[in-house]
């Protein structure tokens, strides 16, 4: 993947500010793109956009391929008509400064369920053309997905009422539905109906709202990098419909299941409970489904960031029945092989960022660089644990950093600059202001700074960086459930002090969007 010396920022829809309760793709979106230009940036990077589940993270989707309905903006379905103004006159108090993904579902859900209601009843006649085209084009994992979530809406109701909790699909649905018998697959299709028609309304919904916004920021000379986690949620359709693609039980529950070993984040590593891939069985179709997940996410985004790489060369393997994550194993998978059969579907230049980061072996080092995808370089993981001093060996500092990668201050699972900073011993800190040559009077613009002149041809700040926010603004704690993934940001933070600050690095350190590959010998090399 060809990289032009680029800057941005790292920001998930659901940060937006807005007064639905959670950030949408509505106004501030596109104000916030217009900030990006301002700004002089070229990039804007955010986490995967799936349908939310359990624990509200956007890692643990009940879909692959479908959008999450909450990001939907209310306003432009009463532009068109779906809504009336009498549905949005009575507003919640919503926390403005914070997601209650509880609050919200209970709220916006029923009214997006209205104006998809309303659109089947009146649509006119251009709208519902193109939204035939859409279940047309999307037939594939649409049909499946909007039956999955119409059932499961019927086997959640009955789990509350006997007051059952963590009712999944494979230990709780009935086993002719839960195994995809024909018979019950076509009586739940027609009893579920008009509530799979509601579902797929609602992902036109999202992906019409996505796609005008995805080409708003494209025309403005932005580049959108989106996440694919590698792993997939045990309670999604993307293992009811696709078994044999997993080490299921004759249940369809996870015999083994994914994690990682202690690491910078846990001490008994991270137990993640995602079913683990059947890779003999998925290259007997020559990968195919994750041909088609990777398609998808480029129709939707223009680069792609996978997320725990390093799980293609090889895998964390514990049983399904552990209490965490210490007894695990490696075990091989086929990364040459399915990155190839991807290459040969999709083109030699594929634009992929492998987050290579955690127990990194020369293996999946030399998987990255076959293929040259670029890697992560975090610069809050150049200065931990430096007690004994600096480790100038250390690949997170910036003069190890390589041309072909992408430099972070830190990412959505890291404490926000400030916070991390605040959290360090003072010999840590005098490490970190020894290697800088400087104070730490404004220790975050230090860090923006080292990454915007690292030798990384892409360098993302998380916008809490720019608005130098503290830990109370941090997005994800790993191994933390609840309290994630609510942070939002307000209107007036946007500010041209922040935009005019971001843009001065930019020019300073080479990253300008607007000059020509003529201005600069990156690719020259």
């Amino acid at each position: 993947m060809e990289m032009k010396r680029l800057s941005g920022v790292l920001l998930h829809p659901t940060s937006f500010p807005g007064a639905h309760g959670i950030g949408d793709l509505g106004d501030a979106a596109y104000q916030f793109i217009d900030f990006l230009v301002q700004a002089k940036q070229g990039l804007w990077q955010i986490l995967p956009l799936g349908p939310t589940g359990y624990g509200d993270s956007p890692y643990a989707s009940f879909s692959s391929f479908a959008g999450n309905p909450l990001l939907i903006n209310l306003d432009k379905l009463l532009e068109v008509g779906d809504l009336a103004p009498a549905d949005l006159a009575d507003l919640p108090p919503f926390p403005q400064d914070k997601v209650d993904y509880g609050w919200v579902i209970h709220w916006k859900l029923p009214l997006l369920e209205k104006a998809a209601r309303n659109f089947i009843a009146n649509g006119n006649k251009k709208r519902k053309t193109a939204y035939k085209k859409f279940l047309k084009e999307n037939s594939g994992w649409l049909d499946d997905f909007s039956l999955f979530m119409a059932v499961k809406e019927d086997f959640d109701q009955k789990a509350q009422e006997e007051e059952v909790s963590g009712a999944m699909w494979s230990n709780y649905w009935d086993e002719d539905i839960r195994l995809r018998k024909p018979a019950a697959m076509k009586r739940w299709q027609t009893k579920k109906a008009e509530t799979i028609e509601i579902k797929n309304v609602l992902q036109f919904y999202f992906f019409q709202q996505w796609d005008e916004l995805k080409q708003y920021a494209n025309d403005q000379g932005i580049q959108i990098i989106g996440d694919i986690p590698i792993f997939v949620a045990p309670d999604s359709v993307d293992v009811w419909a696709n078994r044999d693609m997993f080490f299921l039980n004759s249940k369809g529950q996870p015999t083994v299941v994914a994690g990682v070993p202690p690491d910078y984040f846990s001490a008994t590593g991270q137990l993640w409970g995602n079913p683990l891939y059947n890779w003999k069985a998925l290259q007997k179709t020559n990968f195919a489904w994750w041909v088609k997940r990777i398609k998808a996410m480029l129709n939707m985004v223009d680069i792609v960031r996978i997320d725990h790489f390093r799980g293609f060369e090889a895998y964390w393997e514990v049983p399904a029945d552990a209490e965490n994550a210490i007894d695990g194993k490696w075990v091989k998978a086929p990364g040459h092989k399915l990155f190839e059969a991807i290459k040969k579907a999709l083109g030699d230049d594929l634009p992929i960022i492998a987050e290579d980061l955690g127990v990194i072996t020369k293996k999946v080092t030399a998987l990255r660089d076959d293929f040259g995808f670029p890697g992560m370089k975090i610069l809050q993981f150049a200065f931990d644990s430096n007690e004994s001093g600096l480790n100038a060996d250390n690949p997170f500092l910036p003069h190890n950093h390589t041309p072909n990668s992408v430099v972070y201050t830190g990412t959505h699972d890291n404490d926000t600059t400030l916070g991390w900073y605040q959290h360090r011993t003072d010999v840590e800190k005098d490490v970190i202001r020894r290697y800088m040559g400087r104070s730490d009077s404004d220790i975050v613009w230090a860090f923006m700074r080292m990454a915007m002149a690292s030798v990384s041809r892409w360098a993302v700040v998380p916008l809490q960086d720019a608005f130098k926010l503290d830990s109370e603004a941090r997005m994800n704690t790993p191994s933390l459930l609840g309290d994630n993934w609510g942070w939002r940001y307000q209107s007036a933070d946007l500010s041209e002090s922040t935009a005019w600050m971001l843009r001065d690095l930019v020019e300073f350190f080479g990253r300008d969007p607007s000059a020509s590959d003529d201005d600069s010998d990156d690719d020259k090399e």
